[in-house]
């Protein structure tokens, strides 16, 4: 059965990676669900297994189509609001496309709450916020420096979201994802890192790193960011409230590409350094005590596993046995 009186949830972006994932728990738990996503970085691969079941619902729409969202808001008692133009290089060529789909998106749905029975709102926002601050690791009350488009998007859209539980009393909680990696994630141009390195490494090329390799991230499994989320669902002191979700560990680039190498057997393909991106943060990873505390947040997925079930998902992928 749905935890407490939440029986109807919306995940936009339910098609993509994270929000997949976020469906799959949701209907193990009893939930109906409503996907939202206009497949742009989703895809119905990810969420086929659901179709033709009464309690799974999917909507092909844009978060920025205000009727829609207005109708789509009306009867359901929780959103998980996981859709967004998510690209930090992509966001360095196209601010503007940013700023409409994550501020002015998340705003539409914000809105549309007010005329509904939503009982919670839980946004995904990003560790990309902090930027470059120097105190590490990151806390929630360090005072965000974004330092590229994308960024800037999803701390404003987390600006909204906090005015809106303290003006109009929605009940909203902010979710700061570091660097989420599993199955399902999308391999491209804008892709995370790790998807990157094991796509070059299982096609027997070297992984490219940009700069040095000694810059950090906190790299965290989607079981870990599915469980957050349910924990903001479940918890009356999440209410009004940002956490981090991460493991709370640093992993360089450099040791990253080594273990990676080590899991695909292709220790031979020395990476490749190249010069630093633009808007590229040289260290992050994060202080989780809060999330622990209040949430009874734990990471239980440690790196090495997570990346050892990846690459075993893709290898599956370009075999032809996904």
């Amino acid at each position: 059965m749905p935890v407490h009186r939440f029986k109807k949830a919306l995940v936009t972006g339910g098609a993509g990676f994270i929000g997949s994932h976020l469906v799959d728990r949701l209907l193990s738990e009893g939930f109906e669900v409503v996907v939202l996503d206009n497949l742009s970085n989703g895809s119905l691969e990810n969420i086929a297994h659901h179709m033709g079941r009464r309690d799974f619902h999917f909507v092909r729409g844009d978060i920025r189509n205000r009727q829609l969202v207005k109708r789509l808001v009306k009867d359901v008692d929780v959103i998980f609001h996981e859709a967004a133009f998510v690209s930090v290089p992509r966001s360095v060529e196209e601010p503007a496309l940013a700023n409409e789909v994550n501020v002015a998106g998340t705003l539409n749905l914000l809105e549309a709450c007010l005329n509904s029975d939503v009982e919670r709102f839980i946004y995904a926002s990003s560790s990309a916020v902090y930027g470059e601050s120097e105190v590490l690791p990151k806390h929630e009350g360090l005072t965000p420096q974004p330092i590229s488009p994308y960024a800037v998007s999803k701390l404003a859209a987390e600006h909204y979201v906090r005015v809106f539980y303290e003006v109009y009393g929605l009940k909203t909680v902010s979710l700061r994802y570091f660097n989420v990696y599993g199955p399902r994630q999308r391999y491209g141009p804008y892709s995370g890192v790790i998807t990157i390195f094991i796509n070059r490494l299982l096609r027997g090329e070297p992984p490219i790193i940009f700069g040095d390799g000694e810059q950090t991230r906190d790299f965290t499994n989607i079981r870990d960011v599915v469980e957050a989320n349910m924990l903001a669902l479940k918890s009356p002191g999440a209410v009004g409230e940002v956490f981090n979700v991460a493991t709370g560990v640093a992993t360089t680039i450099n040791q990253l590409a080594r273990m990676l190498q080590e899991i695909t057997g292709r220790q031979e393909l020395k990476p490749i350094h190249t010069k630093p991106r633009p808007g590229d943060i040289k260290h992050s990873y994060a202080d989780i005590g809060k999330a622990r505390k209040i949430l009874g947040y734990q990471p239980q997925v440690p790196l090495r596993d997570g990346l050892a079930e990846l690459v075993e998902w893709f290898r599956r992928r370009l075999s032809g046995n996904s």
